[in-house]
């Protein structure tokens, strides 16, 4: 659809495009790589297919340092300038460690002392 446009409205699309990347702390690290998401949802990635190669696999998606996603990439696709990558699944980065048992919210926080 972006071909029915002039140039310059194309060129004005791009660059707003990548001024709006930069302003984002999203991004994706691949070994000491890094390069900056576009847009983030659940069935995927969208980055600058001219910044990024071709992604397929593991990768570890920040917000600024923080670790908020690893995800497992099986397809990438590049649609108008924007490389497409596609999550087979992606989990959530969690600060505290899973537990394996159901915690009562009135359970005490610590040891009682004897009386």
């Amino acid at each position: 659809m972006l071909e029915y446009l002039p140039q310059e409205l194309r060129d004005g699309l791009a660059l707003a495009r990548f001024r709006r990347a930069r302003r984002s702390r999203l991004r994706v690290q691949l070994g000491e790589a890094v390069f900056p998401v576009l847009s983030l949802s659940e069935e995927g990635i969208v980055l600058d297919a001219g910044r990024a190669p071709k992604l397929r696999g593991m990768v570890d998606v920040y917000d600024g340092a923080r670790h908020i996603l690893q995800g497992l990439i099986v397809a990438a696709e590049i649609e108008n300038g924007l490389l497409v990558c596609t999550f087979k699944r992606s989990n959530m980065v969690s600060e505290t460690p899973p537990l394996d048992y159901a915690r009562d919210p009135d359970a005490p926080a610590a040891y009682l002392p004897r009386h």
